[in-house]
């Protein structure tokens, strides 16, 4: 089988993070957030997987070589002159996707993290002979997104209401997909969008069916909900495989914490904290609801809360950062210094206390 990654463009809205690395390179609960959904097709028998991208490429497939190999997957790229929507990505990588045998593949969206159900799609895609699969999940504010309208008892696909203004249903389209090679003859090579141009066209026809996710969903595509799918995500590893969160006094709640990471005494860590590999946390060091990536040292006696701390930054004594604070590469915060929902872009050092949301360039 195969399976088509929507990777796509810039990642502003997880900038500072991504003026570093492309945005499914940014690490979500100590590894890569593409890497989530590889080890999750190559579980269930995918062998090559494609990127459909516009932007580094080169970046994203020199660090995938490494995978490749350890994961034992052919990982390609499908590379954009222009952005292509969500649908031509999948005309451009055509030959990659049909190769004759008929199978159907899966599409992704890169920024989805769940606890993809990839096993039960290919159950529920065969039993209903349709066309397409797509999973939808249940949303307490179905106004915001495009929801999707289904016969419950079989699935079936009646229509897609964009954020509509009365209530219609609350199930919203998750970003995951299982499609016969049939459905490439309808999408042309322009950009065009899979929600909006062609998935209305298979409905029409009564070949989509949309299977209802069981688990959590987030799409992580921007701070906040990062934070919230990191929540949801040590929830479910909880639940799955309890043996890989840390455990101790110093730790409430759900914390995830890379063997090479040093702590010191008396910290108190959790709720809902990643701690990446190689970082220093000293003594008397408060962390909730944050993330701290790779390389980060965190001086005596500061406190973290709702925040994500980028690569090899560091954040001194007595410092407090809370409130959405998103630290690019190489940030440094000075000792006592407070940061509000502050915004740093990669390589500053932080002097003076940031009282209110802000970017600092």
């Amino acid at each position: 089988m195969k399976a088509l990654i929507l990777v796509g463009g810039f990642g502003t809205r997880l900038r500072p993070l991504t003026l570093s690395v492309p945005k499914p390179l940014v690490d979500f609960a100590n590894k890569p957030m593409i890497l989530h959904q590889i080890e999750a097709l190559k579980a269930i028998g995918v062998t090559e997987v494609v990127l459909a991208i516009n932007y580094q490429p080169e970046v994203m497939l020199n660090f995938l070589k490494d995978f490749e190999a350890k994961l034992g997957i052919k990982i390609t790229c499908s590379q954009e002159t222009e952005p292509l929507g969500t649908a031509g990505p999948l005309a451009l990588a055509r030959d990659k996707l049909a190769d004759g045998s008929g199978e159907p593949f899966f599409v992704l969206n890169s920024d989805v993290i769940s606890e993809y159900p990839l096993k039960e799609m290919i159950e529920f895609h065969k039993s209903h002979g349709g066309e397409a699969s797509i999973v939808v999940t249940k949303v307490d504010e179905p106004s915001k997104y495009g929801v999707v309208v289904l016969e419950e008892s079989t699935g079936q696909v009646e229509r897609f209401v964009e954020k509509p203004k009365l209530f219609v249903g609350n199930k919203i389209n998750a970003g995951i997909y299982l499609l016969n090679p049939s459905v490439l003859d309808r999408i042309e090579l322009r950009p065009t969008s899979i929600e909006k141009e062609v998935f209305p066209k298979i409905a029409a026809e009564k070949m989509l069916y949309a299977m209802v996710l069981p688990g959590f969903w987030m799409d992580i595509g921007q701070p906040r909900d990062y934070i919230t799918g990191l929540r949801l995500y040590l929830d479910s590893l909880r639940r799955k495989d309890a043996s890989k969160l840390a455990s101790g006094t110093h730790i409430v709640g759900n914390v995830l914490v890379h063997e090479s990471a040093k702590i010191g005494e008396g910290c108190l860590i959790g709720p809902d904290v990643a701690i990446g590999p190689g970082c220093v946390v000293e003594a008397g060091v408060r962390l909730s609801r944050c993330t701290v990536m790779r390389g980060v040292r965190i001086k005596k006696h500061a406190c973290i809360s709702s925040s994500i701390i980028g690569w090899h930054s560091s954040v001194g004594e007595w410092a407090r950062v809370e409130n959405m604070t998103i630290l690019g590469e190489d940030v440094h915060v000075c000792d006592e210094i407070y940061s509000n929902g502050g915004v740093v872009l990669p390589h500053k050092e932080i002097k003076s206390s940031i009282l209110k949301s802000e970017i600092v360039m």
